[in-house]
């Protein structure tokens, strides 16, 4: 069932937060966009508009985790992982308050509003900080998961979801998870698909497509991309060939990490499928996807060339 996983976040959210009143959700003018109207109107108590005032959103989430609270700040990616970066460096990672922070509307979500509107480089910013984590749910369940688990911890940590309903990955009842252990999808010996957010999807498919064609491709969901699950990577590996997939551009990307593991620990050919060290193209995600080779078929499409 497609749903958008900011709303499966909003759901766990409300469920909990009626029965922890330290948890507080705060917006900068998303709550719309955030798919965070429910929870403000169900409980306005826990709930906090800021407006449009990305800075001060963090510093005052990092206050209220200071205080005991357990924060929860949303804003589109774009903006949070860029316009906030010194007040995530320092009010939470150096800090080490408990604040989440949800970068909604991620990756190329926003689709013609271009490059000012679009998170492309959040794995890199927020990744480099020490201290902050980063994760990147493929669909609504393991959103679901992810999310609860998150709630229960201490710790900093930035969540990145896009706009757009997304096609479910795994099963209802049927979702392996272990808090910053990456899921085998599909098990594969003759090479393997590591991917995180959305592209799980057209990772899993592109493997299907592969079978069709008598080729074992392994798929990993890489949703905890800090830390990075090395076992995972070191497991890839064993194929002889990886491809990384993911709604980034290439430099301080997923894929840059799982090359450092690789060329450390198990030397073997990896290719990032990522976005260009440039503006995207104009269009919606599907067709950015697609031009950019990150579809099920343009990652079909690149492992039938490293199998030549």
């Amino acid at each position: 069932m497609a749903t958008a996983n900011k709303q499966v976040i909003c759901n766990v959210l409300m469920e909990l937060a009626k029965e922890d009143k330290d948890i507080v959700v705060l917006c900068s003018d998303s709550r719309g966009s955030g798919s965070m109207t429910p929870f403000a109107d169900a409980l306005p108590e826990q709930f906090i508009e800021v407006g449009i005032a990305e800075q001060s959103l963090v510093s005052i989430a990092a206050g209220l985790a200071n205080a005991g609270k357990k924060p929860v700040a949303v804003s589109p990616a774009s903006f949070l992982s860029t316009r906030s970066m010194e007040q995530v460096k320092v009010d939470c990672a150096y800090s080490h308050i408990n604040v989440k922070l949800l970068g909604i509307s991620g990756g190329v979500s926003y689709g013609a509003l271009g490059m000012t509107h679009h998170s492309t480089t959040d794995i890199a910013t927020i990744g480099s900080i020490p201290g902050m984590r980063v994760y990147f749910p493929s669909d609504r369940l393991q959103t679901e998961k992810l999310t609860r688990a998150l709630m229960a911890d201490t710790d900093p940590a930035y969540i990145r979801v896009g706009r757009n309903a997304v096609e479910d990955v795994y099963k209802e009842g049927k979702v392996p998870f272990e808090m910053d252990k990456a899921t085998v999808v599909r098990e594969g010996k003759d090479i393997a698909i590591i991917a995180c957010g959305e592209m799980v999807w057209h990772a899993k498919k592109a493997a299907e497509a592969l079978a069709e064609k008598g080729i074992e491709a392994m798929v990993i969901d890489m949703y905890c991309i800090k830390p990075l699950d090395r076992e995972a990577v070191l497991k890839a590996a064993a194929t002889g060939k990886i491809i990384t997939v993911e709604e980034h551009v290439a430099i301080g990307g997923m894929g840059s990490m799982v090359a450092q593991v690789t060329a450390a620990e198990a030397p073997c050919r990896v290719v990032n499928l990522t976005l260009p060290d440039s503006p995207v193209v104009t269009g919606n995600s599907k067709q950015v996807f697609a031009h950019y080779g990150l579809d099920a078929a343009g990652i079909e499409k690149t492992a039938l060339e490293m199998l030549k």
